[in-house]
């Protein structure tokens, strides 16, 4: 069957398949796991009602490891240990390295270091909860869309897909412009190609209409390329990303050894000029230089040995990066004075300024190989987040179509590169990011949540009983109140309010996460265990809220305005073509060649 007609034929077949669905009244899980509702919408009574009970299903915790979807052909498991480290690793290490390094140094001044060090603690507590909900659900993709499906319900889901997926779009438009300018940057060190390159190919873009549109050419011919090499293979991708990841690991290898021996170890004194706070200030600053290691769980469908590999992968990937950060803050404040060191290209600037020119060339290499990578990875986790949505009914089913020869979601794929492309080529998208990282933190602070109500949410006969709520819904509300406090104290920190009222929204997180703690009854997962539960993910939420409480408030604006168009489209599209069963698909993994294992 032609691919057209085989999409045509899988829409008629999920119309019919919705209608016989509200005609026999579905049955769907209501919040807390113990009650039933029929959604049938000439019954519901009215559109509320029907929205309502359609928001609170819940996903069914698909175990199976094999498969086939009705769309098309399934994912291939080309994925080993060492890919997947190099996945998380290609998704990190980017500009990060380059640039925000100095940006913060500038304030914190040798305490960066410090400041990354605290980052990365607050990234592992993520890492761990990342870690067992991959061994958890090894077997599909989606990640923290999927986790939030299955532990919370279907509108909280498509938030955060929704949230997720515009930071993804304006950060891979974003990384693209910056590898353009990089590209034109590494090609003008060829004497006769420098000065040749208008602003319109490579550096910015060239301003019409006043500034509303900035064209630049050079970044959507670069995501194309990308894009056509995701289209043709996990395994072809999944090779230009390990190589180009390992290229940058070497060349800051290289960078942190020869600027070793021009360490000037006064100049680490003060440690922390400015007192601790700027250190803390600095942390929230070099957090999202750690984002990426939740690639590592997005690929799960294409993972060899899922449960074993995944969570080495997240927490191996995201210890890796914090070492290289580490050790390139030392050299970087120990070579030259943090008050000296430049805010755009303080690595290349730092080795000019100690007549190392050779070295500034191979950061040239090095910050062109990771924008690469951290480009090509952002394009394949937003294509695999569009196939879960697609197959769940929550998008159109032509982002479920999966190429049967090349065995990845093409359209998928070819959606996330025109998106990535048309804002790229024609806004300038760096102006938009005071407004990222509100998804990071909200799919991440949902994620350890997942972590502690799936111990849970299966117990209720076990649970301690109460005659005026019920445990699950106890239980989420103590969820909130953690994340409620966690705002707030990071709005007193943030705006230098009473140190006593901080330390009340503290004392009221801890006074709800010994709640959790006592009030609910847990069980040991399956495969890799998040330790310390539920303190540890208690504490990654509190963290992540806060962290989000210091965020520009044009960021909180987002979110809200962003949450009310996803409700609505929700409301008119999602409601009515999800399926939470999964009784329309099967889903059949391809193991790797045995040549490949």
């Amino acid at each position: 069957m032609r691919e057209s007609d085989q999409f045509f034929h899988n829409r008629k077949i999920k119309r019919y398949s919705f209608l016989h669905r509200t005609q026999k009244n579905l049955i769907v899980t209501g919040m807390g796991g113990s009650t039933s509702a029929a959604f049938s919408p000439s019954s519901s009574g009215s559109f509320f009602s029907s929205f309502c009970t359609s928001a609170l299903r819940r996903k069914s915790h698909l175990r199976s490891d094999e498969v086939h979807t009705n769309y098309g052909e399934g994912l291939v498991r080309g994925l080993g240990l060492f890919e997947l480290l190099l996945l998380g690793i290609g998704a990190s290490i980017g500009a990060g390295i380059f640039v925000v390094t100095g940006t913060v140094a500038r304030d914190a001044g040798p305490g960066v270091t410090i400041s990354f060090i605290l980052a990365g603690a607050a990234c592992v507590l993520n890492a761990l909860c990342y870690a067992e909900l991959a061994s958890r659900f090894p077997a599909v993709v989606g990640g923290a869309y999927l986790y939030s499906y299955t532990a919370f319900n279907e509108l909280t889901a498509f938030l955060v897909f929704a949230q997720l997926m515009l930071d993804y779009h304006i950060g891979a438009a974003s990384i693209a412009r910056s590898l353009a300018s990089y590209w034109v940057s590494l090609l003008e060190l060829f004497p006769f190609l420098k000065g040749i390159f208008p602003s319109w190919i490579g550096h910015g873009g060239s301003e019409v209409f006043g500034g509303v549109l900035s064209i630049n050419i050079l970044a959507p011919i670069l995501l194309l390329i990308l894009t056509v090499i995701l289209c043709y293979g996990v395994k072809e991708s999944s090779a230009v990303n390990s190589y180009m990841t390992l290229l940058k690991v070497i060349i800051v290898i290289i960078v942190i050894l020869s600027g070793a021996f021009e360490v000037d170890v006064s100049n680490w004194s003060p440690f922390a000029p400015s007192g601790f706070k700027a250190v803390v200030t600095g942390a929230t600053v070099v957090f999202f230089a750690y984002v990426g290691f939740d690639a590592v769980a997005n690929s799960a469908e294409e993972s060899k040995r899922p449960q074993r590999d995944l969570p080495i992968g997240i927490i191996g990937s995201l210890l890796l990066c914090a070492l290289l950060y580490v050790c390139v803050c030392l050299v970087l404040t120990g070579m030259v004075p943090y008050k000296f060191l430049d805010e755009d290209a303080p690595l290349a600037q730092a080795f000019n300024a100690k007549g190392m020119q050779y070295v500034s060339v191979l950061i040239s290499i090095g910050a062109v190989a990771g924008l690469t990578t951290t480009l090509l990875v952002g394009l394949y986790v937003q294509s695999r987040l569009y196939l879960g949505l697609g197959r769940d009914g929550l998008l159109p089913s032509v982002f479920a179509i999966v190429h049967p020869t090349r065995h990845t979601p093409i359209h998928s794929q070819i959606w996330v590169g025109c998106v990535a492309g048309i804002l790229g080529g024609l806004f300038n998208v760096h102006s938009l990011s005071h407004i990222l990282s509100v998804g990071i933190l909200t799919g991440y602070s949902v994620v350890s949540a997942c972590v502690i109500t799936l111990r849970w949410k299966d117990l209720a006969s076990g649970q301690v009983s109460s005659r005026y709520i019920s445990p699950w819904h106890e239980g989420v509300t103590c969820l909130l109140v953690v994340g409620f406090c966690g705002f707030a104290a990071g709005l007193f920190y943030r705006f230098n309010v009473s140190i006593v009222l901080l330390l009340i929204a503290v004392l009221i997180a801890i006074l709800a996460g010994v709640a959790l703690h006592v009030r609910q009854i847990y069980e040991n997962p399956p495969g890799f265990a998040c330790p310390g539960v539920p303190l540890l993910p208690i504490v990654s939420i509190f963290v992540n809220i806060f962290l989000f409480a210091q965020l520009h408030e044009e960021a909180w604006i987002r979110f809200v305005v962003l949450s009310i168009i996803s409700i609505v489209i929700y409301a008119v599209y999602g409601q009515y073509n999800a399926d939470p069963t999964g009784s329309e698909q099967t889903i059949i993994y391809r193991r790797a060649p045995a040549s490949d294992e």
